[in-house]
């Protein structure tokens, strides 16, 4: 989960962080790699005895991703990733500072994540001349060094605000943008007010987060939009705060040309109406790795028309806030940053400790939601829930398409990178300021 919604709604991939970092120490001991099975198709007639159980899986999804060698592509890896994380798609960004061509850095292993908004590196995966090279924000009208606080469901992140030319596949954005730079601000400088005090420990370095950073490309064009530009919503819900001198850091509002922005939506026309993440189908029993697509551009080049079944209008955040789950109306989401699952159901067992927030059914499980768009458009989605400690028995595998855990509350309903394999995903960006289309998610 990598949300950056400023009413720090939750989404579940924070959620059973501490038992996905449990699971990863498993996972490097098996010694992980091995060949790649990412093209297997999955068949319920091969999956393990101990997988099944007496129960069953849906069919899973069969689309393959295409070639990742148009200009406007760029390939996904699920793997061991920086820090051995089950199920985390990763892309490569390379990072210039404003105005050059050489002083560049390409960041491999930064989480693609479709259910926030922006790039964000952690400082101490840059070298020493590009991050010196990157300007810092300040606020507009004074000399205050621009920072921001991102917080999720057990922690947050901490930094900068600075701006840098960004190029992932063969697309560039047309000039500097606004990224956040996590954990290059002094510890002491971290405000309590809606950061600190969130709840949770800091997640400022690699090993904390995961990956080398986190690539945000959901439906919203910046990640906090008008609620950090007015002044009486900034006061309670800004993710941005002035820090004087760098110090004594306060929360603040800030302008959408100074937010943290989406890489794709700077990108040049053609490519930066929305992206498609293609992954590959999966077998039930995991695969070592998955390697997919992640597409820039929405039906303007040959290679990224919108071939949707089923296309779903959403809120600014690429929510489906009518969606039903048992019976009750849910906020459902399309997140490839959540490693799992995640939604409420008490009638299924969860883990013991050592994998504590996922669920560990006796047998296969099957559960339906229904996903319901702001344009009406309706459909019943099954996902197949198998026993996380059967899937994590293979210490040599990442990349799961019936992993699923525990989310606090019975509002949300997560559907994470699982959802994801043998799937062609659209997200429609929001153009509504400009009188464009508007936001919309589909697969």
């Amino acid at each position: 989960m990598r949300t950056m919604h400023t009413t720090a709604k939750i989404k579940g991939w924070m959620q059973a962080v501490s038992a996905v970092l449990l699971t990863a120490t498993l996972v490097a001991c098996g010694g992980g790699g091995g060949s790649d099975n990412s093209s297997s198709s999955s068949s319920n007639n091969s999956n393990p005895p101990s997988l099944l159980n007496g129960g069953s899986l849906p069919a899973s999804p069969t689309q393959q991703p295409i070639a990742a060698t148009a200009t406007n592509t760029v390939p996904v890896t699920v793997g061991q990733g920086a820090s051995g994380v089950i199920n985390i798609p990763t892309v490569s960004v390379t990072i210039c500072a404003p105005g050059s061509t050489t002083n560049c850095q390409t960041i491999n292993n930064v989480q693609l994540d479709t259910g926030s908004f922006g790039l964000r590196v952690v400082g101490s995966a840059l070298n020493s001349s590009l991050l010196g090279a990157l300007p810092v924000s300040t606020l507009s009208g004074s000399s205050a060094q621009l920072a921001e606080c991102a917080t999720f469901a057990d922690g947050y992140t901490w930094g900068s605000v600075r701006t840098a030319t960004i190029a992932i596949g063969g697309e560039s954005t047309a000039s500097a943008i606004p990224i956040q730079i996590i954990g290059d601000k002094d510890a002491s400088t971290v405000p309590a007010q809606g950061c600190s005090n969130s709840g949770g420990s800091a997640e400022n370095t690699v090993s904390d987060l995961g990956a080398n950073g986190i690539l945000g490309v959901g439906t919203a064009p910046t990640d906090c939009g008008a609620t950090c530009v007015n002044a009486s919503t900034a006061a309670t819900y800004s993710n941005y705060y002035a820090c004087p001198g760098g110090t004594s850091c306060a929360r603040t509002a800030v302008s959408l040309a100074q937010q943290v922005a989406n890489p794709v939506a700077n990108f040049p026309d053609g490519s930066n109406n929305g992206v498609i993440v293609q992954m590959p189908p999966l077998p039930d029993a995991g695969a070592p790795s998955a390697s997919g697509t992640l597409v820039f551009g929405i039906g303007t080049q040959s290679n990224n028309a919108l071939a949707a079944s089923q296309v779903f209008t959403t809120d600014a955040y690429g929510d489906m806030n009518n969606s039903t789950f048992n019976g009750a109306t849910v906020q459902a989401f399309l997140d490839s940053g959540s490693n799992g699952y995640f939604f409420a159901d008490s009638t299924l067992a969860l883990c013991g400790s050592s994998f504590a927030g996922f669920y560990c059914p006796s047998s296969a499980q099957t559960r339906s939601v229904t996903l319901v768009g702001l344009n009406k458009t309706t459909a019943a989605v099954s996902i197949g829930i198998a026993n996380a400690q059967t899937l994590f028995g293979n210490g040599g595998n990442y990349a799961f398409n019936d992993l699923a855990g525990q989310i606090g509350g019975n509002s949300s309903f997560d559907l994470g990178l699982p959802f994801f394999y043998g799937r062609h995903v659209y997200y429609g960006f929001d153009r509504t300021a400009t009188g464009g289309s508007a936001p919309y998610v589909g697969f």
